[in-house]
């Protein structure tokens, strides 16, 4: 780990260290603002601690640290997302695997010439994962020196980074019936033959990363591509997530960090009614409000990571906690945006007043790792309610 102060020196250190690139990233195509972000010591440390996939010793603490250091220098949320996902939502539970996967391509995802996204959501859903039609269908043909041939056609739909990616982690249904095994996990190089990249999507909220479908036709794959054991994928993607809802809300710590700086910077200089308006009680008070979700969802992350990284409760176990995590953070997000809003008046809806706030994006964290209402029915489960989806 770059990063070597105490936890609560980390991001301050990053932030300073990001500063100077920021022309590179704020802007920027999507790939490259992505190798300007990577090309920062302290987040390339941050690659190679996932693509370790090793946890303990305050890696993954030190992980969430970077990226609200990341946040807090400016980096424009939506590149905070993409990497907080690519680093707790594909990285870490993919370099965990026995097969190791991701060892071929360490060095081009560690210098951002390598680009992952997580293909699961389909056009007809995604919450839902035995209801997914993309398959892997088992070739004729004698299984060849790699193992056995499989055949996937299907359709991703929502996917995030998916234009620009270059591997594909892409879930199918290796047996048409709806069991716990009847899916399987492929890693797939987005230039192999069939497959097929959209568009950016034109999206509203977390704009800086692109959006897209991926288009499987006939695509062959072989039991080298499969990240685990054929029919284990739903168990595999129930870490994938638990993974990503405890950690996702990294991303927003140091937007959410620098928004109270520029409120209490603005309402101190701001004069009305012969006086700093930020002397008024009722606006304190609102400050005091957005310090206070701040802290919460400070606190609720990096007590996720330090769980993570203490190993003494394992992951499967921790499935329920996540969601509880997510739920609420992504909850007071959207009140933290919504809270700082009036105290910059018309300015937070003036995309160039650099005191814009930006709930589209806020209500995307309610969406993302699994609806909210669907953790909540997933959380009523594990209490005991015979509550179906």
């Amino acid at each position: 780990m770059t990063i070597v102060a105490p936890a609560a020196d980390v991001p301050a250190a990053v932030a300073q260290e990001v500063a100077p690139a920021l022309p590179g990233i704020v802007g920027k195509d999507f790939r490259d603002a992505w190798r300007t972000l990577l090309s920062i010591p302290s987040v390339a440390g941050v690659m190679a601690d996932s693509l370790r996939g090793a946890t303990g010793g305050g890696a993954v603490e030190n992980a969430v640290a970077v990226i609200e250091g990341v946040g807090r220098a400016g980096v424009p949320a939506g590149l905070c997302y993409a990497l907080t996902s690519q680093v707790f939502g594909i990285q870490w539970p993919l370099s965990t695997l026995s097969r190791k996967p991701l060892d071929p391509y360490v060095d081009g995802l560690t210098d951002g010439s390598l680009i992952l996204c997580h293909a699961l959501t389909e056009d007809t859903g995604g919450s839902d994962p035995l209801s997914m039609r993309t398959a892997a269908r088992r070739t004729a043909e004698s299984a060849d020196v790699d193992g056995a041939d499989f055949q996937i056609d299907g359709r991703k739909a929502y996917v995030t980074a998916a234009p620009a990616a270059d591997l594909i982690l892409t879930f199918a249904r290796t047996d048409e019936a709806r069991h716990p095994f009847a899916l399987s996990a492929f890693l797939i190089p987005a230039d192999r033959a069939g497959v097929t990249r959209s568009e950016p999507f034109e999206k509203v909220a977390l704009t800086e990363v692109p959006m897209g479908a991926i288009d499987f036709d006939a695509v062959r794959a072989t039991e080298a591509d499969l990240v685990t054991t054929e029919g284990s994928g739903l168990a595999f993607l129930a870490s994938t997530t638990t993974w990503e809802r405890a950690l996702l809300m990294s991303y927003a710590l140091g937007g959410m960090h620098a928004t109270i700086e520029r409120v209490v910077g603005w309402l101190r200089d701001r004069q009305q009614f012969g006086g700093s308006l930020g002397s008024n009680p009722l606006v304190a008070s609102r400050v005091s409000d957005l310090a206070t979700i701040r802290y919460r969802v400070r606190t609720l992350v990096y007590d996720m990571a330090r769980r993570i990284d203490a190993g003494a409760t394992p992951l499967s176990a921790m499935s329920t906690d996540a969601a509880q995590v997510k739920i609420s953070c992504a909850q007071d997000l959207l009140q933290f945006e919504t809270t700082a809003a009036p105290l910059f008046g018309a300015r937070a809806v003036i995309a160039d007043s650099g005191y814009h706030v930006n709930a589209t994006s806020a209500v995307a964290a309610s969406i993302y790792a699994g609806t909210n209402d669907l953790l909540r029915v997933s959380i009523a489960r594990d209490l005991g309610l015979p509550v179906e989806n």
